[in-house]
């Protein structure tokens, strides 16, 4: 029997002890396939060896490592999944994004184009839109008609009655001929405002109607003559009786406003040589008299706020008729083209024109849309006509040390001499002292007051509406003849707009796209890429820790059944798969799984350590036949007693002790064994 056993022990090259035989069944209906058990032991040991990567007693540091190699390795057939690429990428995606927000945050492209597009270079697009505008600009004036002169030249009146008249509508064609580009970042040019009369919008008035007018000739005459010698005033009062010119005459609308021809314009050059170099007296005409005029205008390569805006005049920064800085200064001033620009909302600006003989300041009083466009509403300060009596700087708007009233500004040496104040229409806020010898004037804040509408980004005025009277200021003229009662007179002559309505259509487009929709445009791009890199950053963040770090463990239901053996372990460790729905721990779910599987691993060897026992029983028992037999036959041969008790205390505790070998016959055995049965069959009939 000892013999038996350690050939069974050879040839399966395994250890038994002792087992129950009642245990024991057929072999050969319970042998386990030695492919069933390669795949027993290959699932047990792969899922092992994942199941203990997800160990949560392992440190944080032993798991880092092994975390990133999932991450950038690739994935293999037939290998466990590795972590995407796409991750390290959304990675990159994010950082990029947030990189790109940062950049149009601090560095701001927009302010950069928009600077570019600012600056007065040649053949630039704001250039050309500055050097001949685009926009309908327009003078409206109002002549001021007197209703009385008869009554008044004859004594009967006391005041001079005067009734506005108009609009008289011309269109300026404002126009920068440009002569040079200077290395200072300057441009030298001249400046051009021819007019042109617009009958439609002068409300039916026209050009050759007829109105009682100041003699704007004889007056200026008077006040100049009536400060000279005897001998001056002598010869002109003798010309005035020769001519019979009148303060008051009867003339066209047209002939007021762009000249008209006097004999007393001709006698002036020979009694006041040098004093003019024009036979033709008109207000509009003189206003606009730009001959010899030149400018250099900042172009804005230095500093892009200061493009379009007036350097020197005439080659100065100060004008020449006024002493002071304060009030002959020039320089930064706009000629309403373009203001200065990205002006804050509390910061005055200037604004210069020929006709104001000054640059005055303008201060902000309102925000708001015109017409798509945000702007600020810009008008003239409270005292700006003032002549030192409430600001003592503005004391060098007196000429020659004669301050006029407060509301009155002494221009005579803008306009040749002649005794000319500016004021605001109809004496809005002049002293009521030059009301005294004038009737019919009712001035108005809503219809005469100034008012710039302007966009503080680029500077762009979106309308404007400036609004100055021109008046004479005369003396003591009382030796003069035909004139005596206009000593120490105020008289209106005329009031004009210079008005905007709006910006044309192409500009207005043209500027809603670079003031409105860029910026928007440039700033929901940095909010979408700052939103987006975050987005991007966090998802990567959430799926690091929470899918691959503290990931729960997968769900191994799907393992399948067949024939009583499981499949091998496949549970993939990509992002997709879906995450066990119960709580267990992973430890204590894998050692379910790992008993169940030990517990039918157990049952298949019992079954076939049972057939092996049932096997050996009947082989055992054919062989104590056979010596039994010989026994009877040949009583001379011995043979060893096999009995059936030792044979089952040898095989009672028979179990098997694994030692990582196969657990079924080999073939090998089953041909020997068969071989030796027969062997023994063949000797047994030869003995018989």
């Amino acid at each position: 029997m000892k013999d038996l056993v350690q050939i069974w022990n050879s040839v399966t090259n395994r250890r038994y002890s002792s087992v129950n035989t009642s245990e024991l069944k057929d072999l050969s209906n319970n042998r386990l396939k030695k492919s069933e058990i390669d795949t027993y032991e290959s699932n047990l040991a792969e899922c092992e060896v994942l199941n203990c990567k997800f160990n949560d007693d392992l440190e944080f540091n032993n798991r880092k490592d092994a975390i990133i190699n999932r991450l950038f390795e690739r994935r293999k057939k037939g290998q466990i999944g590795r972590q995407p690429k796409c991750l390290f990428m959304l990675l990159m995606l994010g950082f990029f994004a947030l990189a790109s927000g940062c950049f149009i945050l601090f560095l701001k492209p927009y302010d950069y184009f928009f600077s570019m597009k600012s600056v007065l270079s040649d053949g630039g697009e704001i250039f050309e839109m500055w050097r001949k505008p685009e926009v309908e600009l327009y003078l409206k004036v109002y002549l001021f008609n007197v209703t009385n002169a008869e009554e008044y030249m004859a004594g009967i009146d006391d005041k001079v009655k005067v009734k506005e008249v108009g609009p008289f509508v011309y269109r300026e064609h404002l126009e920068h001929e440009v002569q040079r580009f200077n290395e200072n970042g300057t441009v030298s040019v001249i400046p051009r405002h021819p007019l042109s009369w617009v009958e439609e919008l002068s409300e039916g008035n026209k050009e050759d109607d007829t109105l009682f007018l100041v003699n704007i000739a004889l007056l200026s005459i008077a006040n100049v003559a009536s400060k000279k010698n005897p001998f001056t005033r002598f010869g002109l009062n003798n010309v005035i009786t020769f001519t019979n010119s009148k303060p008051f005459v009867k003339m066209t609308a047209r002939e007021f406003m762009m000249g008209y021809k006097s004999e007393l314009m001709t006698l002036g050059n020979t009694f006041l040589p040098g004093w003019i170099y024009f036979d033709k007296l008109g207000l509009i005409d003189r206003m606009y008299d730009f001959v010899g005029d030149y400018e250099t205008v900042f172009t804005g390569t230095d500093d892009v706020r200061k493009s379009g805006l007036i350097d020197t005049y005439r080659g100065s920064t100060d004008l020449p008729q006024w002493h002071g800085k304060h009030c002959s200064n020039v320089q930064y001033a706009s000629d309403g083209t373009k203001f200065v620009g990205g002006a804050s909302k509390n910061e005055s600006i200037l604004f210069y024109r020929k006709s104001l003989c000054r640059a005055a300041p303008l201060i902000p009083v309102d925000e708001g849309v015109r017409r798509g466009l945000h702007g600020y509403k810009y008008t003239f300060p409270e005292h700006m006509m003032d002549n030192g009596k409430y600001i003592k700087e503005n004391k060098c708007f007196c000429r020659e040390g004669v301050c006029l009233p407060d509301g009155l500004i002494d221009v005579t040496d803008c306009y040749y001499g002649f005794p000319i104040a500016l004021s605001y229409p109809h004496f809005w806020k002049t002293d009521k002292v030059v009301l005294d010898k004038v009737e019919g004037l009712t001035p108005s804040q809503e219809k005469h007051e100034t008012a710039f509408w302007i966009e503080p980004q680029s500077g762009l005025p979106l309308e404007v509406s400036s609004k100055f009277q021109i008046n004479m200021a005369l003396g003591d003229i009382s030796m003069i003849r035909n004139v005596e009662r206009f000593s120490n007179m105020f008289l209106p002559l005329l009031w004009f707009d210079i008005k905007m309505y709006q910006l044309p259509q192409s500009l207005q487009q043209r500027f809603s796209l670079y003031l409105n929709i860029l910026p928007v445009v440039e700033q929901t791009a940095m909010y979408a890429l700052f939103v987006t890199g975050a987005v991007f950053i966090l998802t990567t963040v959430y799926m690091l820790t929470f899918k691959v770090m503290f990931r729960k463990p997968r769900d191994f239901e799907n393992w399948k059944e067949k024939d009583g053996v499981y499949a091998p372990c496949e549970v993939p460790l990509t992002d997709t798969d879906t995450d066990v729905e119960n709580n267990k721990s992973l430890l204590k779910f894998h050692s379910e799984k790992i008993k169940d599987f030990s517990a039918r691993l157990s049952d298949k060897v019992y079954d076939t350590v049972g057939g092996v026992k049932d096997k050996m029983v009947g082989e055992l028992n054919n062989v104590k036949h056979v010596f039994d037999k010989k026994d009877n036959k040949n009583n001379d041969q011995s043979y060893a007693e096999v009995k059936q008790s030792d044979s089952e205390d040898d095989c009672k505790y028979l179990e098997i002790l694994d030692d990582g070998s196969d657990l079924v016959f080999n073939q090998k055995y089953e041909t020997r064994r068969t071989e030796k049965l027969k062997d023994l069959e063949s000797q047994n009939r030869m003995d018989s």
